[in-house]
């Protein structure tokens, strides 16, 4: 199977859509292909042995849409060029249909409006109508796509929103057209020109067309933000000299000068010098992060203080950043399960609508004894006024400005379907290492009652720096913050499962567990009390022995992140209960459970088990999210609804969960329900009010007030309201993008 991507022209609404999705589904070989209206791309999954490129662009085409493969360069400049246009046409159309409005409407007005006596209605009528035809024949051409789509998807059994208009307007010209002609026979046509209307129409609806696609660019804003981010060239080290080189021809494993302001191009690792890095670009946080040699640095952030060199390690489309687009594009383009009421809908809303204004016009025309000219009226105003377009834009543009906002957080969705299901979750489950604390072992307590703990730290330090066991490490990071000098070992032994020895100013020492000191022949003691007091709070205890003797005690541990506990009762605030996952043994995992106040700890479980665990809570009838380090977590994250990934932005936590938190943090736990809460409100209210806006204006345009009021809706106001309500679903969507999520 491959996915693939196409850019889709000639859509205009919801309908448009569904028709694509409908014919391409159809072809053997599809499994899946979804639409996404606000992006204009189709993102399609097939089997490449018997689907060819050729069959599925021939199937678009025979439904009256055009297709290609998607080009994101392309993509940019097609959009922007296609809105500079609309905006061209709209103005000359705007500049035409004032004056084809004062000569129409002129007359009615309590003080009449003065026009040429060779124009005047009662004297020169066919000069009248003429001068409108002429403006409005101008105003039709310059809205000619309207028609072209409309009635080439009409033809091809699709219609869309162009042909509610093109079928309205183009009624609207030919009948005024008709009465133009009949002026030369009888005076009395020139009061039944509907010129105004047909030009007011257009002109309105491509005014909303225009606002539409000006604030959809904005729906995209930071996935282009993003893609700015990486330079265009770079200081490749080539023949001894740097040289500026473009980004496309550099090579994993090439030395790049990053100098201080400028942005790094590519992923890497510092090979030289020490500097300060801002990479908000990629976990939203503000604070400038130390580099330095064997660092790892990401395409697209910026190099703030010292010049420094890097070992390129990804390039293309492997790199950091562009993961990142490649992972918001898809989601953007994969729909949410809401989002197929709509296209349900939408695939039957626009032949409804066609039944229901020639319904409505010839019930007019027998029942209610009217003239051509109102059932004309009911008959544009009901095809103009219900166009689907809100509907089908009440759900994409929602999920594009949720998934930026969320990327400004550092908290990347990788489909609509995540970002949907995440406000109905009912249990987070937690792994402990590396999730909930740090992941690497710390010094927490030091105990000596023979020498001071900054000469025990010292010796265990010293005896340590051969080792290559986390805890000793440990111990060695501890006494390098505190800028404690070690001396050099000699003998120096490693004992495994047990700990480490050797030889420092002439004494020996060993270092490690309750094992070593029976081997060594040292008595617990005063320490063992002291032993069990650490191992209860989740602590490992070192020993310290010298000749035999216990001499000191350190406590290393992995130590809860400053941010977990507040995260964890902000989750449980939501109504959110919070579970605990580890492999760690029952006390330490209480311990650190306490500490954080979660709801249950399930402890001593395996990589292999974590899975069984969210499945049982499932089995429970509870909306799981797992979260996880994206690595040994991997079964639970792909078992539960919502799989988070919570890392640094290492490959695999960029490829694992339905969900990557940038940073390291819980807190953006609790900002992707959040996020998830506020996008799904944003997308019920622009359904409900694209649904509410039909289900009021289609009564309206067909006739409801002038049945009780005498009452009737113009064309240009159905016109100006469908429009307008294409414009409002747009506008609350972009609203997101100032909610804040702390």
């Amino acid at each position: 199977m491959v996915t693939q991507k196409y850019r889709i022209t000639g859509m205009t609404c919801a309908a448009c859509s569904s028709a694509v999705e409908r014919v391409t589904r159809k072809i053997e070989g599809v499994q899946e292909s979804n639409v996404n209206l606000a992006t204009g791309i189709m993102t399609i999954t097939y089997d490449e042995s018997i689907v060819l490129q050729e069959t599925i662009v021939k199937k678009v085409d025979r439904a009256g849409f055009g297709a290609q493969l998607h080009i994101e360069e392309q993509k940019e400049v097609n959009q922007n060029d296609e809105v500079r246009k609309t905006k061209v046409r709209l103005i000359c159309n705007i500049l035409f249909s004032i004056p084809l409005l004062y000569i129409c409407l002129g007359h009615m007005v309590s003080m009449k409006l003065p026009l040429p006596k060779f124009m005047d209605m009662h004297t020169h009528p066919f000069t009248f109508a003429i001068v409108q035809l002429i403006l409005t024949v101008v105003v039709l051409i310059n809205g000619r796509k309207f028609y072209i789509i409309g009635f080439k998807s009409l033809f091809k059994g699709n219609p869309n929103m162009d042909s509610l208009v093109a079928i309205g307007t183009g009624s609207a010209f030919l009948y005024s057209l008709v009465m133009t002609i009949g002026i030369l026979n009888n005076p009395d046509c020139v009061h039944n020109l509907y010129y105004e209307s047909a030009a007011v129409v257009v002109t309105l609806v491509m005014l909303g067309k225009y606002l539409e696609g000006r604030s959809k660019n904005k729906t995209s804003e930071a996935i282009r933000k993003l893609m700015e981010l990486a330079p265009d060239t770079a200081l490749v080290l080539r023949d001894g000299e740097y040289q500026e080189v473009a980004i496309e021809q550099v090579g994993v494993n090439e030395i790049l000068l990053i100098k201080p302001g400028n942005r790094i191009p590519l992923d890497g690792i510092v090979i030289e010098g020490n500097t300060t890095v801002d990479e908000s670009m990629l976990t939203g946080e503000s604070i400038p992060i130390e580099k330095e040699i064997g660092s790892e640095v990401v395409g697209g952030s910026v190099n703030y203080q010292g010049a420094v060199s890097i070992k390129v390690t990804r390039v293309g489309s492997d790199t950091t950043l562009a993961k990142i687009v490649m992972m918001m594009e898809e989601a953007q383009g994969r729909k949410a399960p809401i989002s197929k009421i709509a296209d349900k809908v939408a695939g039957y809303f626009v032949p409804t609508v066609m039944a229901i204004a020639l319904i409505s016009s010839l019930m007019w025309a027998f029942v209610g004894k009217q003239d051509i000219t109102f059932v004309l009226t009911i008959f544009v105003s009901v095809l103009v006024i219900a166009c689907p377009c809100a509907l089908g834009l009440a759900t994409p543009t929602a999920i594009m400005v949720g998934t930026g906002l969320g990327a400004n957080h550092g908290i990347l969705i990788k489909s609509g379907e995540a970002l949907e299901i995440s406000h109905k979750v009912d249990v987070v489950v937690l792994d402990k290492t590396g999730t909930i604390t740090e992941g690497k072992p710390r010094v927490t307590k030091i105990i000596s009652h023979e020498i001071s703990e900054q000469e025990l730290l010292q010796i265990a330090a010293s005896c340590e720096a051969k080792s290559e066991h986390p805890l000793g490490k440990a111990i060695v990071e501890y006494a390098k913050q505190l800028n404690i000098q070690m001396s050099d070992v000699s003998e120096f032994q490693s004992m495994t499962g047990m700990g480490i020895r050797g030889k420092l100013n002439g004494k020996m020492y060993a270092i490690g567990n309750a094992r070593l000191c029976h081997k060594q022949g040292a008595q617990l003691g005063e320490y063992q009390t002291l032993a069990e007091e650490m191992a209860n709070e989740g602590k490992t205890p070192m020993f310290v022995i010298c000749d035999g003797k216990i001499i000191g005690i350190l406590a290393v541990s992995d130590t809860v992140k400053e941010t977990s506990k507040d995260a964890i009762k902000r989750i449980k605030a939501m109504g959110i209960e919070v579970c605990m996952l580890t492999g760690d043994n029952a006390k330490t995992a209480n311990y650190i459970g306490k500490q954080v106040d979660v709801d249950r700890v399930v402890s001593e479980v395996l990589p292999d088990a974590k899975a069984n665990v969210v499945s049982e809570l499932q089995q429970e009838g509870k909306c799981v999210m797992m979260v996880g380090d994206g690595i040994n977590d991997a079964p639970a994250l792909v078992q539960a609804d919502v799989g988070v990934a919570i890392g640094s932005g290492s490959d695999i936590a960029l490829d694992s969960g339905d969900v990557v938190l940038m940073k390291s943090d819980l807190t953006d736990v609790y900002k992707t329900i959040k996020l998830s809460k506020v996008t799904i409100r944003n997308i019920k209210q622009n359904l409900f009010w694209a649904f509410f806006y039909n289900a009021c204006g289609l009564p309206l345009a067909a006739g409801a007030l002038y049945a009780i009021n005498g009452m009737l809706l113009s064309p240009m106001i159905g016109g100006f309201a469908m429009s307008l309500s294409s414009v409002c679903v747009v506008s609350n969507a972009l609203r997101l993008r100032k909610t804040k999520l702390d």
